[in-house]
């Protein structure tokens, strides 16, 4: 290798490092105007390149993260961009499944009007909302069409997660709206057996009440 190459190829890579560190930089930038509902910024930094699809290293997507932070002008400022709003983190979630778990009302409104679908295969936004007994997000999403008895992987439902953390109200909304009471999942638990492992005896009262024997 002659010292003309030698030297072409150290310019190189300067050159990538640099690229390397503008782009952790501006990540850190949009991250830090994601919390803070900078717009301006995340205008600007979208405007310079950053790309919309830009994942944590966590996998999670910049809607995720303002999704998860329930951030409604951040969120309608990415949402501009066109990002892929049903995308998936390495656990299946989506935007609208962590602003479900998470109680921001506003941001699963803007999101679903956006596009983002209310049901899926898998794990659901509803079933995410009944994991933290967000009752309104609940009414939310069964008013735009989630199906209540709809299972995620392990064969888990918004009923049986609202009866295993003893969320009553959640429950008395999902019955409602026609939850299956009697449904046992492949590896034979219900809603009542969640709730009697965990001593819920309000909640295993209004299941038998709802017609539920065993």
């Amino acid at each position: 290798m002659n010292f003309r190459s030698l030297i072409r190829i150290l310019a190189l890579s300067c050159l990538a490092l640099q690229s390397q560190g503008v782009h952790a930089g501006a990540y850190e930038d949009m991250l830090h105007a994601i919390r803070t509902d900078d717009q301006t910024t995340i205008i600007d930094l979208l405007r310079r390149g950053v790309d919309i699809e830009t994942v944590s290293p966590q996998g999670e997507t910049l809607l995720m993260l303002a999704a998860r932070e329930g951030k409604p002008i951040v969120i309608e400022t990415l949402l501009a961009a066109k990002p892929r709003i049903n995308a998936r983190n390495p656990l299946g979630e989506t935007a609208l499944m962590l602003a479900a778990i998470q109680g921001h009302t506003e941001a699963v409104k803007m999101l679903i009007a956006a596009g983002a679908p209310v049901n899926q295969s898998g794990w659901t936004p509803l079933i995410y909302a009944a994991a933290r007994d967000r009752v309104d997000i609940a009414r939310l999403l069964i008013a735009k069409g989630a199906n209540v008895n709809a299972a995620a992987d392990n064969g888990t439902t918004a009923l049986m997660m609202a009866a295993r953390e003893g969320y009553l109200q959640m429950l008395l909304l999902l019955l409602e709206h026609g939850a299956d009471a009697k449904y046992v999942s492949p590896s034979g638990h219900s809603a009542l057996s969640l709730a009697a492992d965990r001593g819920n005896k309000e909640i295993e009262f209004m299941l038998r009440k709802a017609g539920v024997s065993n």
